[in-house]
């Protein structure tokens, strides 16, 4: 059964409780496709061999005595390295932390481990995170799958290059600017960036008491190549957390029923967007209609304010905090940050105060927004994958790249949920769309992220990397 790590996660977990395939065989199987693989993408930065085998074996044999077993028993799932995992580095892809090991799991981990997934690797990212190309000063550069030369997104790039070759069914990655979505859009898979405090974020390492924007905006999330499979990660991760005090436990249904009404914004505001992008975005409101939804191409309120002030915002924590991270970081990381902030004024207590209440009332006017639509739909980037290294080339690309990413911004300035699924391909790169929605109407999102899945509209991944 050599082609197991073709199947996704759902679909692996059945076969492994109706005792199709075991846990051993499942696992081995990916193992083997790491190893076919990974070196022309540099994916994963440690890969659990003996530990995964170990776990696989626990599980058939509880199996094999008849006992219960959790919804993701067996099943092989990696963790980007910025999340903590008991006995290993949570290196935040630099030098800098490569022995900072982490005490116990962060919630995240826990949560897929109880549900019986079996980890099989740790997975690539920029340094802290803090750029949308996967580029560590600790590993060295993840590559595309689809084509090696372009980004591979970020900051979950490790993430999402593993899944789109099928080294992992389903992987944990977070999202303070798209970073769970911008790979995903890269790389041909789903995810979901979750409403604030429906899935616990909480980290030991770099420090375990976030800034202000961190604490308002980072989610933890998870990644596949199917939306039912992220449905399926969602499910685990979802609820209250004593470590983290903004995760409640909300039902994960959505509290008020679809209106099946969905806004299209083919053309974000704020910046220029590709035709070939805004033509594959009505596509995907073309099979929308055609799965029964009623689509309207329509801006949601004041877009422009909210990407100033996500941009506002996060700059202005960065800018605070770049004294000490500078040290860790790169010299790439380091010029693709000021460029950024070279780019913005800095803020003063005042400008920082009243954005604060811009974003509040930017709240209540989506939310007065989504009592008429389900979502709104719309490019992941506004362009396709830049080249290696394009992103620190000159201020001007900085400015760019920054342009170019600006729909994955409203989630994280609002708290919203938005789903992302491939929609379509442009010179042989994939190209992804965003369902972004209402506060705690998650399920809504992936279910028009799922209707766009269904029209086929992509290659199926997993594919083999292009070389």
């Amino acid at each position: 059964m050599a082609d197991l790590w073709k199947h996704g996660a759902g679909e692996l977990a059945e076969m492994i409780r109706k005792g199709e395939a075991s846990s051993v065989e499942v696992v081995e199987s990916h193992l083997s496709r790491i190893d076919a693989v990974n070196g022309s993408l540099n994916a994963l930065v440690k890969v659990l061999g003996e530990q995964a085998l170990s776990r696989a074996s626990e599980i058939d044999a509880a199996r094999a005595k008849g006992e219960k077993l959790g919804p993701l028993a067996g099943v092989p799932f990696t963790v980007k390295e910025n999340i903590d995992f008991a006995g290993l580095p949570t290196t935040n892809g630099v030098p800098g932390l490569a022995e900072a090991v982490a005490p116990f799991d962060a919630p995240v981990v826990e949560r897929m481990r109880g549900a019986g997934g079996v980890p099989i690797g740790r997975t690539n990212l920029p340094d802290m995170g803090l750029r949308v190309h996967t580029d560590s000063a600790l590993y060295g550069v993840t590559r595309n799958p689809w084509k090696p030369g372009r980004t591979a997104g970020g900051s979950s790039g490790g993430e999402a290059a593993s899944l789109a070759v099928g080294m992992t069914p389903i992987g944990l990655g977070n999202d303070l600017g798209g970073s769970l979505r911008n790979p995903a859009s890269c790389c041909g898979i789903a995810s979901i960036k979750p409403t604030m405090g429906r899935v616990p974020h909480a980290n030991l390492i770099p420090m375990e008491d976030e800034g202000v924007v961190f604490q308002h905006m980072v989610v933890e999330g998870p990644m596949a190549r199917r939306v039912a499979d992220v449905r399926l990660g969602l499910s685990i991760l979802a609820g209250a957390h004593l470590r983290d005090p903004r995760s409640v436990p909300m039902p994960i249904e959505p509290p008020t029923p679809p209106t099946k009404r969905v806004a299209l914004l083919p053309n974000p505001p704020a910046g220029q967007t590709d035709p070939r992008v805004a033509d594959v975005t009505r596509a995907a409101g073309h099979a929308l209609e055609k799965a029964g939804y009623s689509v309207e191409e329509i801006e949601p309120p004041r877009y422009e304010e909210v990407i100033a002030i996500w941009t506002g915002l996060v700059l202005a924590d960065v800018r605070v905090a770049l004294p000490l991270l500078s040290p860790l970081l790169s010299d790439e990381a380091n010029k693709f940050l000021s460029f950024s902030l070279e780019a913005t004024e800095p803020a003063t207590m005042d400008t920082y105060a009243q954005t604060w209440m811009q974003r509040h009332s930017l709240q209540k006017a989506w939310g007065q927004f989504f009592s008429e639509w389900d979502a709104v739909v719309s490019p992941t980037w506004t362009q396709l994958p830049f080249e290696h290294g394009y992103d620190v080339s000159s201020a001007e690309a900085g400015e760019y790249v920054l342009e170019l990413m600006r729909p994955v911004m409203p989630a994280n300035a609002l708290g919203l949920p938005s789903a992302a699924v491939p929609a379509g391909v442009v010179d042989g790169l994939p190209v992804g769309v965003l369902v972004t929605g209402a506060m705690w109407h998650d399920l809504t999102c992936l279910d028009i992220a799922e209707k766009i899945e269904a029209a086929e509209l992509v290659p199926k991944t997993p594919i083999d990397p292009v070389t």
